[in-house]
């Protein structure tokens, strides 16, 4: 579902995704980005919080199996 949401707003699954100050940091370069690349910018915003969905699944599966 997070991966879903990341295509619409990066940022907020970003935060979903258990990294806040990144997620702030993102939609703080994401909103500029957006109207001044007329939106050419947000496959690239959508690619990093797929990436830190993914970063932080397998970090819980790690620690699941660590125990």
């Amino acid at each position: 579902m997070n991966y879903i949401l990341a295509i619409f707003l990066p940022p907020l699954s970003i935060l979903f995704a258990g990294r806040p100050i990144v997620a702030i940091i993102t939609f703080f370069i994401w909103i500029p980005a957006l109207i001044f690349s007329g939106g050419l910018t947000h496959p690239m915003f959508i690619i990093l919080a797929w990436f830190l969905i993914h970063q932080s699944g397998t970090a819980k599966l790690m620690r699941k199996h660590k125990h």
